[in-house]
Parts: C-alpha cells; sequence; structure tokens
C-alpha cells in the first residue's frame, strides 16, 4: 500500500471521530474505539538490539559494539530477522487479545544521537561519535526493520531529534547550544539521511531544548527542518513524558494544556507520556485548532494501516512464532557479536591455545555476570553464555579453569553488603594457582545508562570519570602483582582507561555488551577460532582528557571527536587489531569511488575493515584531521587477495562554514585508506601506515 492510498484511508476514519475520540488516539497507549471497528493499540515498543522487553527474542550486541562491526549489511539482516521476530509476536499476541505495552509493531529504535562526550551514560546505545558512520548503520536497521514489501514489515523511528547526548541528570530542562555548523557538520546529517534515504516512518523528539526551544515543540527542528526542508511524511512521537517538561523544567509554558498545544502545533503527533489527555481542554481555550488535532490523527492511522493491521491484513500475518530466537538468529547474534569484538592490546599472548595454555584463572565481576552482557533496552533470552561459561566451553576436556568474582562491580554495592575486598584474598589465589589470567572488567547498565535506570551511578547514569570504578582498580592491581600472564576483557560501552596497568597486561580485547549469548564469541576470539575484525566507532581517551575536553554541558565540537580533537588518544576512533597478517596496496580514487587491494599474508581466513579517510587540502572550514568517508568489511583467505572498489561519502567533498551552509571543498583533497585512520597514534599502535592518493576536482 502506497502512503497516499494509506492516508486517504485514515483521512475517512478520522473524519468521523469526535474532538475527543481523535484526542485519545494521539496517546501511546490509544483505546479502542468500538463504534468505529478501532482497536487499541499500544505504540511503545523497543528494539535497539534485538525485540526488547517485550518477553523473549534474540539477544544481539549493543548498539555501540554494532557500529564496532562496521558492518552495514549485517544489521540490516539484523533489523530483518528482529522485525521477523516482531510480526510473530504480534501475529500471535494480538490474536489472543493481548494489546499491552511492548507487544505493537511501532518500534523507537534507532538512537542515532551523536556520542560526542565519553561521560555520557547512553552512548552506549549510539552508533558511535561519527556522522557518516551513524548514517550508514541506522539506514541498514532501518531498511530491515521496515523490509521493502506492499505494507510496513514494521515501523521504525529515528530518536532522539536532535542534539542530545546528556548531562542524563539536566535533560528534563537543559538547553543544548549548537552552532549553525555543528547543526549541519555534526547533529543533523544522520536524521536527514533516514528521514530521506531510508524513509524512516517515525522520529522522536529529545527531552532537552535546543537552541532555546523544547525538541517535542520545536520550530526550528519540526516545522522548518524536518516536514520543511526534509519533506517528512510519518509521525512524530515525543519522548516519554517530554511534553511535560515544557511546564515542569523547561518553563517555557505555565499548563498542560498549554504544552499540548504547543507540541501539536509544532507537529508532535505522538505522546508517550499523559500531557495530551489536556488536548481537548487546549482547544476549548483556543490555544490549538480541531484542525491539528485531526491531522495528527490521520497521520497516526496513516502509518496502522501502512502497517496492515487496520483493514485488510498484510503479506506478513501468517510469520509463525517458531521464528523467535530460531537457529538462523542465533547464528547472526554470534556472527554480530564475533564482528563487534575490538582486540586493543596484544603484546602475543594471544590467541591462546587450549592444548598450551595450562590452568586458566578467570576473575573479576563481570566474568560471570549476565548483566554485562546486555547493556540496556534489552529482551529476555531463553539462554545466557557469560564469558566465564565461554572459556570453560572452550577449555573442556584440555585444562583447568578457576574462578573468582574478585570484588562486586562497584563501591555503592560493596559498601552496602559490607564486605569491602572480602574476594581480593581468592583472587589471588585463583591467579598463583593458574598459569594464564583472563580478568573480565567493565561496567554495566547501573554504572552507565540512562537517566531513570536503577541503580545509576554518578549523574544519574553518566560516568563520573573514564577509569574502572575503584574496587576494580585495586582488584587490578592485585592480580597483576602475582606476576601471571594476563589478558583483560572489558564489557563496556564506552571509553574506558586502564590507568597504568595498561602496560602491565599483556592484551585487552573490548567486548562490549555482547548479547545473551555473546561469552561465547568472547571465548572464541580469546582462543583463536576467529580474529578480532572490530573498529572503535569512538575515541577512547585518556581519563586526564577530560581535563582538556570541552564541558560536558558544551555541546561545541571543537576539541571533540577524532575529527577535533588535538590531544593524543588512548585508542584512537577506528582502531582495532586483528591476529592476521593484512596489508594495502594499489590505492587509486576519484571523488566517487576507491579502489584497493586487501592482501592477507597468514595461514589462515581473516576478516578486515578497510576505512577510507579524506582530508581537504586548503578549506579553512575542514575539520582538523581526516573525517570517514567510507568503509568495507572484507574477508579474505589465506595467502590471498581481493581488490575492492568502495563508494565515497559525497559529503566528504565538501565542507560546512559558521553559518552553517554545506558548501564545496576546495578542490583538492588527499585520500587515506587504512585499517584505522590517518594519524600517528594508530600507526604506533598497529605498526602500519595508511596508504594516501591526491583527489583533484576534474
Amino acid at each position: 500500500m502506497d502512503r497516499a492510498n494509506a492516508r486517504a484511508k485514515a483521512v475517512a476514519l478520522v473524519s468521523q471521530m469526535t474532538l475527543a475520540e481523535k484526542a485519545s488516539q494521539l496517546r501511546y497507549n490509544s483505546p479502542a474505539i468500538e463504534r468505529l471497528g478501532v482497536p487499541a493499540y499500544n505504540w511503545w515498543n523497543e528494539a535497539l538490539h534485538g525485540y526488547a522487553r517485550g518477553g523473549t527474542g534474540t539477544s544481539f550486541p549493543q548498539a555501540i559494539g554494532l557500529a564496532a562491526t562496521f558492518d552495514d549489511r549485517l544489521v540490516a539482516s539484523m533489523g530483518e530477522a528482529v522485525s521477523s521476530e516482531a510480526r510473530a509476536k504480534y501475529n500471535a499476541l494480538s490474536a489472543r487479545g493481548d494489546r499491552d505495552i511492548y507487544h505493537g509493531l511501532t518500534f523507537w529504535s534507532p538512537n542515532i544521537n551523536i556520542f560526542r562526550d565519553p561521560r555520557w551514560g547512553r552512548g552506549q546505545e549510539t552508533y558511535g561519535e561519527d556522522p557518516y558512520l551513524t548514517s550508514r548503520m541506522g539506514q541498514a536497521y532501518v531498511r530491515g526493520l521496515q523490509g521493502s514489501g506492499e505494507t510496513l514489515k514494521v515501523a521504525a523511528c529515528a530518536k532522539h531529534f536532535a542534539v542530545h547526548s546528556g548531562p542524563e541528570a539536566l535533560r528534563h530542562r537543559f538547553d543544548a547550544r549548537a552552532t549553525p555548523k555543528d547543526m549541519e557538520e555534526t547533529y543533523l546529517p544522520a536524521f536527514r539521511d533516514l528521514v530521506t534515504k531510508a524513509q524512516v516512518e517515525s522520529v522522536m523528539g529529545a527531552y532537552n531544548r535546543t537552541n532555546g526551544e523544547p525538541c517535542c515543540g520545536s520550530k526550528a527542528l519540526l516545522v522548518d527542518t524536518l516536514r520543511g526542508a526534509w519533506g517528512f511524511a510519518g509521525h512524530v512521537v515525543s519522548d516519554c513524558w517530554a511534553v511535560r517538561d515544557f511546564h515542569s523544567g523547561h518553563m517555557v509554558t505555565d499548563t498542560p494544556q498549554e504544552s499540548a498545544a504547543l507540541a501539536l502545533r509544532m507537529g508532535c503527533d505522538l505522546n508517550c507520556g499523559c500531557t495530551y489527555e489536556f488536548i481537548v481542554k487546549a482547544v476549548e481555550e483556543g490555544l490549538v485548532p480541531e484542525a491539528q488535532v485531526t491531522e495528527a490523527a490521520v497521520r497516526l492511522f496513516t502509518t496502522r494501516f501502512l502497517l496492515g493491521i487496520m483493514d485488510d491484513g498484510s503479506e506478513y500475518d501468517t510469520i509463525p512464532y517458531s521464528v523467535v530466537e530460531c537457529p538462523a538468529h542465533h547464528a547472526l547474534a554470534h556472527r554480530a557479536a564475533l564482528e563487534s569484538c575490538v582486540l586493543l592490546k596484544n603484546d602475543g599472548i594471544l590467541p591462546l591455545c587450549a592444548d598450551t595454555v595450562g590452568t586458566v584463572g578467570v576473575i573479576g565481576p563481570n566474568a560471570l555476570s549476565r548483566n554485562s552482557l546486555i547493556g540496556n533496552y534489552y529482551g529476555t533470552s531463553s539462554r545466557y553464555i557469560t564469558v566465564l561459561e565461554g572459556i570453560q566451553e572452550a577449555m573442556e576436556g584440555h585444562g583447568r579453569v578457576l574462578y573468582s568474582e574478585g570484588c562486586h562491580l562497584f563501591r555503592d554495592r560493596v559498601e552496602q553488603l559490607g564486605q569491602p575486598g572480602d574476594r581480593l584474598a581468592e583472587a589471588e589465589a585463583v591467579a598463583a594457582a593458574s598459569d594464564l589470567v583472563v580478568l573480565v572488567l567493565g561496567y554495566d547498565e547501573h554504572w552507565e545508562g540512562e537517566e531513570p535506570d536503577d541503580s545509576n551511578a554518578g549523574d544519574a547514569g553518566d560516568k563520573p570519570d573514564l577509569l574502572l570504578p575503584a574496587p576494580q582498580r585495586t582488584l587490578l592491581t592485585r592480580v597483576l602483582d602475582v606476576g601471571k600472564p594476563t589478558v583483560v576483557v572489558l564489557l563496556a560501552g564506552s571509553s574506558v582507561d586502564l590507568g597504568e596497568a595498561e602496560a602491565r597486561v599483556g592484551a585487552v580485547l573490548l567486548g562490549w555488551y555482547p548479547g545473551a549469548r555473546g561469552g561465547r564469541a568472547v571465548a572464541e576470539l580469546l582462543f583463536g577460532k576467529a580474529s578480532p575484525s572490530g573498529k572503535l566507532p569512538v575515541t577512547f581517551y585518556r581519563n586526564e582528557a577530560l581535563a582538556e575536553l570541552p564541558d560536558f554541558t558544551d555541546y561545541s565540537m571543537r576539541g571533540r571527536t577524532y575529527k577535533y580533537y588535538e590531544g593524543t588518544p588512548l585508542w584512537p576512533f577506528g582502531y582495532g587489531l586483528s591476529y592476521a597478517d593484512m596489508a594495502l596496496r594499489d590505492l587509486s580514487a576519484d571523488k566517487t569511488a576507491a579502489r584497493v587491494t586487501v592482501e592477507n599474508r597468514s595461514d589462515f581466513d581473516a576478516e578486515q575493515v578497510v576505512e577510507l579517510y579524506v582530508k581537504d587540502a586548503h578549506s579553512a572550514d575542514a575539520p582538523t584531521h581526516p573525517i570517514l568517508a567510507g568503509f568495507a568489511r572484507v574477508r579474505v583467505g589465506a595467502k590471498s587477495s581481493q581488490t575492492l572498489t568502495v563508494a565515497l561519502d559525497d559529503a566528504a567533498f565538501t565542507v560546512v562554514g559558521e553559518d552553517g551552509v554545506r558548501r564545496s571543498g576546495s578542490g583538492e583533497w588527499t585520500l587515506y585508506a587504512g585499517f584505522g585512520q590517518p594519524d600517528a597514534r594508530t600507526e604506533e599502535l598497529a605498526g602500519r601506515k595508511c596508504l594516501s592518493v591526491a583527489i583533484k576536482e576534474g
């Protein structure tokens, strides 16, 4: 069904409704209108990295880990898997009269905000700090979710529009000030691409204000940009209870009806919250015309008709429940976990050999933790495989695996339980009895997450610094002092600085939050069943760099992310090591594409990510450093090579002035190709320089 047809049906249906009935349909928990045959529908559903909150579903790595794959084809396949499980759930549950929250077909994913500051707790939900990578991954997920059938498979949502990345504690009253240049160069491109290229069906407004206007009631964002410049035809939804913030936090209105009226006038069609209960009163007081209520209802019913859930059904109505957690989806999640892990350091200790490694001591609060597998916005898995369990599987029939928790995840729990450091001696004993130690450290959603999450540390989910929690720092030092070869596995969603201990460990493998069964993938990488191939989608800073970065509340991009940071990163954006000896040769390029040959000199097949960066040779408006302009994941057989042609982003050959206008660049550029970005730190760590070639206009 095309949009015009769906809208015509929506117009005909809504024309039969009273004002009160129309207003009732603008709330996320829309009630039935029995006289018109309209069933109840709950719009709230989540699918950040799998079918979430609505029961059992396949669990994929957290979004930041998916970004580390640099594999948009995989992310599209994940979207197809998630939407199939969503349809299977909807078909089975709605047939039994269950139309409750988290059981619908409108998914408030993906989160395409830019992870500009390493302290932001919700950064784990994003695709990292680069607008181009974020756009590529976001488009792929939307296309996978929404499908290409006669009807929408599910409706995806681009959130949070726009300029939203903390601090969490201030979000209900904070005004994010961004220059026209930063808006056009950083904060808006991914949203524009998801709207104009991927035809995302929904956009969610952010909690905060942007340049003085609340995002869910912003003329600049919703009227002038989204629907005006970009021609968005779908529906807009508020973040949950964000419209209430107009009068309770931002103080731009005085009453709930004024808040509802402002949001409606600016084109916010659906309210996640309770403020739209005041719509009828707002109309009666002359604050908003009934025609605006009608238009919002029409947009929402257009989406419901496009989903095929209002009249004739859809081609997805026969998807059986058996697709939920089916073997093919688990295999895809396993592949995603393998591709997402980033090898940050390796002095040759990895990969391990189960036949010769001897006794392995697995120590740390995340070794047997289920929470550290799943991040936030997760579903329920029928099985969880922790890192400890994955290592036990890998070592079965070969040698002993000893275990100690070592410490609790962070200080608050230790103090609450009254057991400060009670497992440190046990951890030292395990290390002493082992031939090699795997320390599994990091965070979970209780240390970095969203503002209302239970047990958040620091400023309501944001990290206070980039260090491991204090109990883990003590554990790390005490275990290293035992003197055994040590590998650190980090399970986290953002930048971590191991401090002085980093120089003492043999290897560091970043597993992110790898999904419910991700411990098996981590173990397979440790034991060499696959070669690590993930790349950092964010800069990993040293903790002392927080003093160099702009204040957390400063939304200027100067000094932030790999494009503008002028310090020395701990581990750079785009960085990630491999067990394979791979190299690039024969680079050529123009403004549309680059051609390069990838050579695998190893005795085993391996995957790598080829990264392409562009630097304008002369323009003062260009970012400080070369910017990501293309990438491709490639699998190359042992002792063989493969030649790739990789498309380049048109925007990489433009620059944005302080006035926010995008213009052609200087006409001369340098294009770099490598397995990381062209910076001294990458070259120092990886021991290989990028190739480069000059490109000139014409």
